[in-house]
């Protein structure tokens, strides 16, 4: 290794102070001895190769740590250049080439201006050009410029920011570089430029928003509020709630909550500010007033360690909307009640148009056809003219086509009409219809349609010919019943009289020998007349319906003879009276006393009826009922008395004793009372027979053992 001058100058200067010193301590004369001095010389060559030596040595160890130095700090310049997407060049002032540096520090291309200025675009690079030449001119001792680069080949624009700084050299004099470190801010500026569209469109949807926004800080202080929520809020302007320091804690919509724990939340709110002080909401100050029903979205903004920093909020005031809801669900409300009472009310027509029989009916002059229908809205018969005039009997059908021909003219009158149609109900009668038919009329007064009713008066008008007969039975009865008046004031005037001439004759002279037969005329003329008037009470007790029906248990058998016998008390010796009695033991629940009236009545006017022959009387019980008939061989009854032999007024021609005909209509009237019947059969010459059916329950029975069982 060659050592540089000044080292050998170091070198000389300390073997001389060395040699010095040495001299000063020994002397001179000792020293400079021709012996001494070849050693001297010889330990200072020795001296000065072992400094040369560890001289050496040092100057290699700090080479090699200034090269470790310069290793690290260009591993830290690549690092940084990488990291921070940096690069290096040298401008070379007098040779005006513009030197690329690699990541390690050296010089990796050389550009001339012309080739370094299509990197950049034609304006930018004209930018840097006069930032250099003012620096090599010494104007400027550093300079920033921003660059915009030309494409890639991925069709990416780059852009770069460029810090220069001058290069003086080792005299200070002159430039002789520029360095410049180039930053690629290409993601930043397409960052920015995205951050910068985001925040354009946020402001544009913020402010324009027809929403309600509002941002809070991190302490909840309202920070920015567009012009709707101003309006919710009754806010007069942005500046009045940025400047009044409006704290979240004190908007009534959200107090109470916990914000620090608060995620993402969509809120229902609903607001009754004359609850909340003016002091401490400010709600007069604001005119608040009444409820507010508000709608929003809560939406917390949290750093990346979780800590809050701001509250933005997006809402609505949906207080209209809600109570328009209200009136909605309300009219709707009233609107199902008002269709429900319809309906129900049409269901109530169409319930009383199928229980009264009634149809509607609409006809249409413009196509000449009846519809008839059961049901408001529907439809069930669509009948032609032809049709409507062949459903009459032959004698309506004129009166129906004069209705048809009025209608298909527009009559502006109401239409009647009834008629015999040629349709027959189950009984196969002819049915009746009536029609009432009124004009419709359209909106410009003309009649469009008729509309009316179709009733079925089948039945009133078979009740109307009902009354009518019942009329003329009732004029007959009045006629039978001044007849039967007739009769009684003669019959009961007949015993009467003759009572009272009898009694007067005991007044006047008389043979003594007569009076037994005074008494027994009076006797027998008193009984008939007793007879009559107490026939006469209990018929009027039972057409008042006063008679009370009391069942008790009884032995039919032994009941039934004994009550014949009492019937036939007064019959004629020349007729044969039998009694067939099917059963020993008969045990009914029967009113005995008017059961009995009846078996006694019949057997009376059986009595009274036949003068000679025979009467038979005989029973049975089957299903549930007594079956009772008396049958005489007497003079019988005419078919012409016959229908009427159970009137009242109607007296039995047959009856010999003179008895008032009051039997029969009694026994049939408690017949059916008590849910039985009376029937009589009779020929002319031949006798009767009298039929009378008792319900009753039979509880034990015993037949007779010489008659078969039914």
């Amino acid at each position: 290794m060659r050592l540089q001058p000044h080292r050998w100058l170091i070198v000389s200067v300390l073997l001389l102070v060395s040699l010095v010193v040495c001299a000063q301590r020994t002397g001179l004369e000792y020293v400079f001895k021709p012996d001494r001095i070849i050693s001297y010389l010889v330990a200072v060559f020795l001296i000065g190769v072992f400094l040369l030596l560890f001289l050496n040595f040092v100057y290699r160890f700090r080479e090699q740590d200034a090269k470790v130095s310069n290793e690290r700090q260009n591993q830290r310049l690549t690092h940084v250049l990488r990291t921070g997407n940096l690069q290096l060049w040298i401008y070379n002032v007098r040779t005006q080439h513009y030197l690329l540096l690699s990541e390690t520090g050296e010089y990796s291309h050389d550009y001339n201006p012309i080739e370094f200025s299509q990197l950049f675009d034609r304006d930018d690079f004209e930018k840097l050009r006069k930032a250099i030449f003012e620096m090599s001119e010494g104007k400027k001792t550093s300079d920033f410029v921003e660059l915009k680069g030309i494409r890639d080949s991925e069709d990416k624009v780059h852009y770069y920011e460029m810090t220069l700084s001058a290069d003086h050299g080792k005299r200070h004099r002159t430039i002789e570089s520029i360095i410049c470190l180039q930053h690629d801010v290409t993601d930043e500026r397409i960052r920015k430029e995205k951050v910068s569209k985001t925040l354009m469109r946020f402001h544009t949807v913020f402010n324009s928003s027809l929403v309600d926004m509002i941002y809070y800080d991190k302490d909840g202080v309202l920070r920015d509020i567009n012009d709707t929520a101003c309006q919710a809020f009754n806010l007069p302007n942005r500046q009045f709630a940025v400047d009044g320091q409006f704290l979240l804690k004190n908007n009534p919509m959200y107090a109470g909550i916990d914000f620090d724990k608060l995620e993402n939340t969509r809120t229902t709110s609903l607001v009754d500010f004359g609850n909340y002080t003016d002091e401490v909401y400010q709600t007069e100050k604001l005119g608040l007033r009444g409820k507010m029903y508000y709608e929003s979205t809560i939406n917390p903004i949290r750093n990346d360690q979780g800590k809050l920093e701001g509250i933005y909020m997006s809402g609505r005031n949906v207080t209209e909307m809600v109570e328009s809801f209200h009136r909605q669900k309300e009219g709707a409300r009233q609107l199902r009640d008002a269709t429900k009472n319809i309906r129900e009310y049409i269901d109530n027509i169409n319930y009383a148009l199928r229980v009264s029989d009634v149809r509607l009916v609409n006809y249409n002059p413009s196509t000449f056809t009846l519809e008839l229908s059961n049901t408001i809205g529907g439809s069930q018969l669509h009948l032609s003219q032809l049709r409507c005039i062949r459903l009459g009997s032959p004698r309506f059908r004129r009166a129906i086509s004069s209705v048809l021909n009025r209608m298909d003219h527009r009559t502006e009158l109401p239409l009647e009409l009834s008629i015999e149609t040629e349709i027959r109900d189950e009984r196969r009668h002819p049915i009746w219809l009536q029609f009432n038919m009124v004009p419709m009329k359209d909106e410009e007064g003309k009649i469009e349609r008729y509309f009316g009713l179709c009733r079925n008066m089948t039945q009133m008008v078979e009740t109307e010919h009902r009354l009518n007969q019942e009329r003329e039975k009732a004029h007959e009865a009045e006629q039978l019943k001044q007849s039967f008046l007739t009769n009684m004031s003669y019959e009961i005037r007949t015993p009467l009289n003759t009572v009272v001439g009898f009694a007067e004759l005991f007044e006047a002279d008389h043979d003594e020998a007569d009076e037994a037969l005074f008494v027994d005329e009076i006797k027998r003329n008193s009984n008939s007349l007793l007879l009559l008037v107490n026939d006469i009470l209990f018929l009027s007790r039972l057409d008042a319906n006063m008679i009370e029906y009391n069942k008790v248990e009884v032995d039919f058998s032994l009941f039934f003879d004994s009550y014949c016998q009492m019937g036939w008390s007064s019959v004629s010796p020349e007729v044969k009276t039998i009694i067939e009695n099917p059963y020993e033991s008969l045990m009914a629940e029967i009113d005995s006393e008017h059961v009995g009236m009846i078996i006694q009545k019949v057997c009376q006017r059986a009595a009274n009826s036949t003068t000679r022959g025979t009467i038979r009387a005989k029973y049975e019980y089957f299903h549930g009922a007594i079956t009772i008939g008396v049958e005489d061989t007497g003079a019988g009854i005419s078919q012409s008395q016959l229908d009427n032999i159970f009137e009242r007024y109607v007296k039995d021609d047959g009856d010999e004793n003179g008895r008032t005909g009051l039997d029969l209509p009694i026994v049939k009237t408690l017949a059916e009372q008590m849910g039985g019947t009376a029937e009589i059969q009779s020929e002319v010459g031949k006798g009767t027979t009298v039929w009378v059916t008792i319900p009753c329950e039979v509880k034990n029975k015993v037949k007779r053992s010489d008659i078969q069982s039914l």
